[in-house]
């Protein structure tokens, strides 16, 4: 059995720890499936990419409303994909090459389980160290629906790199990677079909955005609520769905709903790591896990599962592991979070209901893009800003956005949170370029 100073299992934000810190560390780094994990080969990367090509799919549609003349009349899907993963393979391949060819670090490319205290076995090998990080990630969960398994169906990991562009796709699911995904191929040219089991999308945001985002979609695509799937099948190159509502068929079939952690396939168990109901690894505020000398980052750990969260885990871990004298903690407190859909949304700190429940004091200011100057030559009847400020301390607790940019325009929010100012300071005590779209949060904070 082979001993190293430290195993990083998994190379999404853990892949980053290993800095010149390490290099007198006999390092292992585990990856089972493409180097660079979720977000850089099956995840924010390439959907954005895709996503901003259906932006400016939707944008050539919609130029007659300005007096423009353009028009979408297809997508060359296969030259869209591989210019995506033409950019996105390389650095993969190049990422695991400059590990490899570090004097200090051994990569191990299959799959791996704990088979004892601190024991990880990789292929036919077994493995240990005193120190070890997991950063596992998470995977696609698939609900047990009769049929389903064998129906060739689709998951985020394998839809980006379909051969051709579907003509009817349905989505199941209703959360961010649905209603991004659904919208990338229902811009360039598919027929998208939701099925939604609850009555609104986004279902985690504030309910104003859930509702009005649920909107949108019912006016773009075909939106069921309410669904349930008694049974899948294929017949031909047709995929069957047996619903609540009838028999619907389609091409494509991607299953969106939602995404588990890794430890069971881990078996984390095996070395004594403890886990919640849902699977995740459980950490305190240094990302210790009960086990001494195992850490636990990014989506394993935490259910947000956001690329910038566990980027901000593996840098706690990696100070932690070189100064465990002067160790630092995690700081969750406003984790924004956005979805790349048509529209835009992005959010941080508490929903509306969930103050009304906290029973806080606070009072709410919903201000509509069309309020603002650039958003009124925009035409945009639909976008809004949503504040919720402490009526005693006057402190935001909770900023939520849908409309373009959202996921920009937020950012001054959670700096502003971050560092304990008033709705009162942010909203006067600092100039907005007139008349940019930051106005909309302006006059939201105004009203407050």
């Amino acid at each position: 059995m082979r001993s190293f100073d430290l195993i990083i299992i998994g190379t999404g934000s853990g892949n980053s720890i290993v800095d010149p810190s390490y290099d007198d560390w006999d390092v292992a780094i585990v990856e089972r499936a493409l180097f660079g994990g979720t977000c850089l080969n099956v995840g924010c990367i390439p959907s954005k990419m895709l996503v901003y090509t259906a932006e400016l799919a939707e944008a050539a549609n919609n130029g007659e409303r300005y007096g423009i003349d353009t028009r979408f009349v297809g997508a060359d899907w296969s030259a869209i994909r591989d210019r995506v993963f033409g950019r996105i393979d390389p650095i993969a391949a190049s990422g695991e090459q400059y590990r490899k060819n570090l004097p200090n670090v051994t990569v191990y490319g299959v799959d791996a389980r704990f088979v004892g205290p601190k024991q990880l076995q990789v292929g036919e090998e077994i493995i240990t160290a005193d120190k070890i990080v997991l950063a596992a990630g998470a995977r696609a969960f698939v609900p047990d629906i009769a049929g389903l398994a064998e129906s060739d169906f689709h998951t985020s990991d394998t839809i980006m790199r379909i051969e051709a562009l579907p003509k009817r796709l349905t989505v199941i699911g209703g959360g961010y990677i649905a209603a991004e995904l659904g919208n990338v191929f229902g811009s360039l040219g598919s027929e998208v079909t939701f099925l939604l089991r609850g009555h609104t999308m986004l279902r985690a945001q504030d309910r104003a955005i859930s509702e009005r985002f649920t909107k949108i979609y019912a006016d773009k695509f075909d939106v069921r609520k309410g669904a349930s799937i008694d049974e899948v099948r294929r017949e031909g190159n047709e995929i069957v769905l047996e619903t609540n509502a009838g028999e619907h068929r389609c091409d494509e079939l991607l299953v969106a709903t939602g995404r588990i952690p890794n430890s069971d396939q881990l078996k984390v168990a095996a070395t004594g790591v403890a886990t919640d109901d849902g699977g995740y690894v459980i950490t305190d505020a240094q990302l210790r896990t009960n086990v001494e000398g195992i850490w636990a980052l990014g989506d394993i750990t935490n259910p947000v599962q956001l690329k910038h969260v566990a980027n901000h885990e593996a840098r706690v871990v990696s100070h932690n592991l070189i100064h465990p004298d002067d160790p630092v903690e995690v700081d969750h407190r406003f984790i924004p979070a956005a979805v790349f859909g048509h529209p835009q949304v992005a959010s941080v700190g508490l929903t509306e209901e969930q103050c009304s429940q906290a029973g806080l004091p606070y009072r709410v200011a919903i201000n509509q893009y069309a309020s603002a100057a650039y958003g009124w030559a925009m035409e945009d009847t639909e976008s809004f800003c949503k504040l919720i400020v402490n009526t005693e301390t006057r402190k935001l607790l909770g900023a939520h956005l849908l409309g373009p940019q959202a996921s920009t325009l937020i950012q001054q929010l959670i700096q502003a949170m971050v560092f304990d100012l008033s709705a009162d300071d942010i909203a006067t005590k600092q100039y907005y370029i007139h008349p940019a779209l930051p106005e909309v949060v302006e006059q939201a904070l105004l009203e407050l």
